[in-house]
């Protein structure tokens, strides 16, 4: 059943009206109050946040100095039909001439012609192509179909694929090597229960091959239709270089040549030529002079103080140690070669009167060509001594790493917000039980009031009925 409740009729007063308004009197200002709060602790946590997107940015675009591999690059031109070039920072700069005299190939073995349902033979089939080398049994009603199988599914095999080529003379078993190059030649010896003879061309012996005549299981019955060859090439005209694979790691320092095709007698040699690439400093130098000049606007924002307006973090300690901290290690040397120490400044890079960072490339390109080996060391270090990269990535890490001074200024927000919240709930709870006691008081003087009245009704009609007793009507 639903309550209904009828306030103010015996009083004729607003009671729900009133119990509203003081209520909301009650509210207003509570909820202001914890609006305000609110409002103050949600900007700082978006501002602090800010700063900590800034600072990460800064420590990013740093990242990209940081790593010896970042210098002293080597541009590596002459690709070509015949080579594909690349080459690493160890390369010495100069030129090469190379010439591929011959590919690498895989080993490719085919049996003779047999027919699809015939079995081929009982006993063992060994398999060796590089270091791998396996066995598969052979049943005595095994077809090539059955071999081919389990060559193919045996969990030891690694080296070699069979597969069926059917013509008009039957079907021709073809193994072939996953790898190329001589030493990945396949050999295949059999146990050859059939026959008892395990090199003759006659039962499983018909899938035997071993090219090497003095070997006791030397066999040709399997027809070398492809044979494994290492590739070759010739540097400088006189340097012969061999390898199972088309790909030349360091045949030349720190140069991997991948042969493609083979040159004719007639093809030009193919030229090779290193040239030093430093520009990738510069753009890693460009990137974070953005990312801090970028950090260093959204400062000045987050810190205003001006008739303009005022930032979250205007006269903030957090903010002010950060940046001056920064500035700090902008102006710190570091180890360059020997007992020589770099600047940033000294590298073209300086702050103009905004505190903003500017890159003069001609002071940096002179001081590349003078001591690339130096700038290197200057943003890298090492172990004992970290350079300038590794030094401004702690300072970095130090506010913005999980657990750093930022996230625990979040977290102790965050825990400000979860009290507020609480706050909210226990008022909520006592501002619903203030309107339930007001609207309980409020019902219980109508209820006065009414009984009041209809007594005084009563008596007035008791009154009027007492003799002698004449109403005055004017």
């Amino acid at each position: 059943m639903v309550d209904i409740a009828f306030t103010g009729i015996g009083s004729g007063l607003q009671v729900s009206e009133i119990v509203d308004a003081i209520v909301g009197a009650e509210r207003a200002p509570f909820e202001s109050r914890l609006n305000r709060r609110e409002a103050i602790i949600t900007t700082d946590i978006s501002a602090v946040g800010a700063l900590k997107g800034g600072l990460q940015n800064v420590a990013d675009a740093i990242e990209n100095l940081a790593s010896a591999d970042k210098y002293q690059q080597r541009n590596i031109s002459g690709s070509d039909s015949f080579v594909a070039l690349s080459s690493t920072k160890i390369a010495e700069v100069g030129s090469y001439s190379v010439q591929v005299d011959q590919l690498a190939s895989t080993h490719k073995l085919v049996s003779a012609g047999i027919d699809s349902s015939e079995a081929v033979g009982e006993g063992t089939l060994t398999f060796a192509s590089g270091s791998n080398s396996f066995d598969i049994s052979v049943s005595s009603s095994a077809t090539l179909s059955d071999i081919r199988d389990s060559v193919n599914d045996s969990l030891d095999n690694d080296a070699i694929t069979a597969t069926i080529i059917t013509d008009d003379n039957g079907q021709h078993l073809v193994f072939t090597s996953k790898e190329t190059g001589l030493a990945n030649a396949i050999k295949v010896t059999t146990n050859d229960a059939s026959d008892g003879n395990n090199t003759d061309n006659a039962g499983l012996s018909r899938l035997a091959y071993d090219a090497d005549s003095g070997s006791p299981t030397f066999a040709t019955n399997l027809s070398e239709t492809s044979a494994a060859t290492d590739a070759k090439i010739t540097i400088d005209g006189a340097l012969v270089v061999t390898n199972s694979s088309n790909e030349f790691v360091d045949a030349i320092d720190g140069i991997t040549i991948t042969a493609k095709k083979v040159h004719d007698v007639d093809d030009s040699i193919s030229k090779a030529s290193v040239s030093e690439n430093n520009t990738n400093i510069k753009a890693g130098i460009e990137g974070f002079v953005k990312s801090y000049n970028e950090l260093v606007d959204l400062s000045k924002q987050l810190g205003a103080s001006s008739e303009d307006g005022v930032g979250p973090l205007a006269g903030d300690s957090l903010l002010r140690g950060v940046m001056g901290k920064l500035r700090q290690e902008l102006s710190t040397s570091f180890a360059s070669s020997g007992s020589d120490n770099l600047t940033l400044n000294q590298l073209g890079i300086r702050a103009d009167r905004f505190g903003k960072l500017e890159l003069d490339s001609e002071d940096l390109n002179a001081q590349i060509a003078l001591n690339v080996g130096g700038v290197e060391n200057f943003f890298v270090g090492s172990d004992d001594a970290p350079g300038f990269a590794a030094s401004l990535k702690t300072l970095t890490d130090f506010y913005t790493e999980s657990g750093g001074l930022i996230e625990g200024r979040i977290d102790s927000k965050t825990n400000q917000l979860t009290t507020i919240d609480d706050e909210r709930i226990d008022f909520t709870r006592r501002i619903d039980s203030l309107e339930t006691r007001l609207f309980a008081q409020y019902n219980a003087m109508d209820l006065i009031v009414s009984n009041l009245n209809a007594t005084s009704s009563y008596l007035e009609q008791q009154l009027d009925n007492l003799p002698g007793v004449v109403r005055n009507n004017n």
